[in-house]
């Protein structure tokens, strides 16, 4: 149990636990799938039941119909005020008026009787009346407290403006009185005209009351789909109706939602969904790929790209459904092949798929398309070398989706008639997005330290410039650097080790020799300034190559992966000729201390460092036979690497017993063939 619950186990679960929250956090929040659909479209999903029951609601456009019918054909309710005409009436009638005789008077009195007893409509009810289709105007009266109010229905037709009334006044009294019409004296008609007042106005309260009545009418349901009926079936086209249906269950869904307490059932098990997603990761890592799983920092990767990803298409689909076809999913698996392996980038390309496949609006169409698809470009890519190769993934990708995504609308509907191009769109623009995917390497390579087979090959390239100036300051170190290359880059082929990774590794291990290359043998020229140096000094300076390499791979800011080449090549080994010619020197009696003569290490850690160690060593001994029989070739490798076996050299490295074998025939092979015996040519004696 307490091997179980060690610190590394912990932060494993940690950010398995953390990661499960912060998706779960983003996702949306229904605990019911949302859908997606268009008007005039067909319904893309299996038969749709009520959940509870739904009523039947008129569509937008029928309802604009009935409410524009109702308003055109509404009677208006008026209110009559009798106490205006009285008051007016009486106000005229008891006014002095000098200008008119008393006879006059009564003409004018009993005519504006006769234009209050027609009635005088305020502009607004007079404007309502003549512009509907109805003429009438509704009143509304209580005869007793404890009786409903009475309706009741007249003409309206008859009833007057204010100008009308004034002009019906001055007519008839001008038939009347013989004077000509608009002759009337100006205080006259001012008189008139502060008397003829509306007494027929809008009963705004009312009016708005019975109209809202038969507006909610309109609004009313049409009747109900019970609950566990059919709203709609798959391939069915969504007209009005059902489109309006549609809304009005997502409407009652949401507000159920909002009035009921949290589901935590629904919660839970999308809990356990996410982490039975991240278990499958897990558990591969565990069974699989133990070197992943024991590397924290590869761990941590894993989980935060996979949940960005994650994140960032929850975010998007809340956004816009049919915008999560901009995502590109393929980019999961190839980021991750980059710096781990196929498997491992399958794996968490399906884990991605699977956790979006919970809320994606077309759950079955969504994981077909995504897993064709990132299949598709991790077996296309392979190993990342050249920022070409995205491109090339780019366009597979892209004419997968095209297929996979015709062959599902030919599957579910029976013909292309619902092919969109608009997706192919999408698909267009997530190819392309996907193509980019070199500065997600960039940034992968500088968060989390990791080094891609891009960076290997740029770093190979001989004009970098710390390999230009090894070959004009050391060509013989720069010379072995590149035999070295070649021997260990083959057998790292042999074993199904990292070749890139060897290769520029064994370009950069002896770069430390620039500080003192003279004291190296391979760039002497008759001169050895060892000649005059103690065993203890020569090896200082030997072994001080290694870490003046270091730092000069710090100052070039080189990768951890080819430090870790320059730090491990020689291991803990001991400077031997030097070793050997102190205890030769010593007198005897007296010990030498090894320490003075080893390197500071580590030994290898890696396939990678533990081959370049035998190549560097079996290359450079090469150079001293004095016969290059296959014989003393195959003793010379024996001997070097079962000496470095012997010496415990490889005990920290994963090699096999089966890939020192392996190695040991690539060597004889590779410098059986550097130095095949030639044939000497013949000379001309005449």
């Amino acid at each position: 149990m307490k091997k179980f619950f060690n610190k590394l186990n912990i932060i494993r679960i940690a950010m398995l636990l953390g990661a499960t929250i912060i998706i779960m956090l983003i996702m949306p929040r229904a605990d019911h799938q949302s859908f997606s659909y268009e008007l005039n479209q067909p319904w893309k999903y299996p038969l749709l039941t009520a959940e509870f029951d739904t009523p039947i609601l008129r569509d937008s456009a029928s309802i604009n119909r009935m409410r524009d019918s109702i308003e055109a054909d509404f009677i208006p309710f008026a209110i009559r005020r009798n106490d205006i005409a009285a008051e007016n009436i009486r106000r005229f009638s008891t006014s002095q008026h000098a200008e008119i005789t008393p006879a006059e008077k009564n003409i004018l009195t009993s005519l504006l009787n006769n234009v209050y007893q027609q009635g005088i409509a305020e502009k607004g009810l007079y404007t309502k009346i003549h512009t509907g289709n109805n003429t009438k105007i509704r009143t509304l009266s209580e005869e007793r407290k404890d009786v409903p109010p009475v309706i009741r229905t007249q003409e309206g037709n008859s009833l007057l403006t204010s100008k009308q009334a004034f002009d019906y006044v001055d007519s008839a009294y001008s038939a009347a009185t013989g004077i000509k019409r608009g002759e009337m004296k100006a205080s006259l008609a001012r008189s008139l005209t502060a008397v003829i007042a509306p007494d027929v106005l809008l009963d705004s309260v009312n009016d708005t009351k019975y109209r809202n009545q038969e507006l909610l009418n309109v609004s009313g349901a049409l009747g109900v789909i019970k609950k566990g009926q059919r709203i709609v079936d798959r391939g069915e086209i969504i007209n009005r109706q059902i489109f309006t249906n549609l809304n009005t269950y997502q409407e009652l869904l949401q507000s159920k939602r909002a009035e009921t307490t949290t589901n935590y059932y629904f919660y839970l098990g999308q809990g356990l969904y996410i982490l039975i997603c991240w278990l499958i990761l897990y558990i591969f890592l565990a069974i699989y790929r133990k070197e992943f799983y024991a590397n924290l920092r590869k761990m941590t990767f894993l989980v935060c790209y996979i949940t960005f990803f994650t994140v960032v298409a929850a975010l998007v689909l809340e956004w816009n459904p049919t915008a999560l076809s901009l995502i590109p999913f393929a980019a999961v698996p190839v980021i991750v092949m980059v710096f781990f392996d196929s498997r491992t980038a399958i794996f968490s390309l399906l884990v991605c798929v699977l956790m979006m496949g919970l809320i994606a609006t077309y759950q079955f169409q969504f994981v077909f398309l995504e897993l064709t698809a990132g299949l598709a470009a991790t077996f296309s890519i392979n190993h990342l070398s050249k920022r070409s190769q995205l491109l090339r993934t780019a366009i597979v990708t892209l004419a997968v989706y095209c297929l996979a995504y015709t062959a599902l609308t030919i599957a579910t509907d029976g013909n292309l008639d619902n092919f969109s191009p608009r997706l192919i769109l999408f698909f267009f623009f997530n190819s392309l997005i996907l193509s980019f995917a070199y500065i997600l390497v960039l940034i992968v390579e500088k968060c989390f330290g990791f080094t891609s087979m891009v960076t290997l090959v740029e770093l190979s390239d001989i004009n970098n410039p710390l390999l230009r100036r090894l070959a004009e300051e050391a060509p013989g170190t720069f010379q072995h650097s590149m035999q070295v290359s070649t021997l260990a880059a083959e057998a790292a082929r042999a074993i199904g080790a990292n070749t890139q990774l060897v290769r520029t590794g064994a370009l950069y291990h002896d770069i430390g020799k620039l500080e003192s290359p003279i004291f190296f043998t391979e760039n002497q020229h008759g001169i050895n300034p060892h000649a005059g140096l103690n065993p203890e000094t020569s090896a200082h300076k030997i072994i001080s190559h290694v870490t003046n390499g270091l730092t000069l791979a710090s100052k070039a800011k080189l990768p951890q992966v080819i430090k870790d080449f320059i730090s491990q090549h020689h291991g803990k080994g001991l400077a031997k000729y030097f070793y050997n010619t102190a205890v030769n020197n010593a007198p005897e009696g007296e010990e030498v201390d090894p320490t003075l003569f080893q390197y500071p290490g580590p030994n290898p850690q890696s396939k990678e460092t533990a081959i370049l160690m035998m190549a560097d060593s079996v290359e450079a001994a090469s150079r001293s036979l004095k016969d290059y029989t296959r014989e003393s070739i195959d003793n010379l490798v024996n001997k070097i690497i079962d000496t470095q076996i012997a010496d415990g050299l490889f005990k920290e490295s994963p090699l096999s017993f089966a890939d020192v074998e392996t190695i040991k025939d690539t060597f004889k092979k590779r410098l059986a063939t550097i130095y095949h015996t030639r044939i000497a040519y013949p000379t001309i004696n005449k």
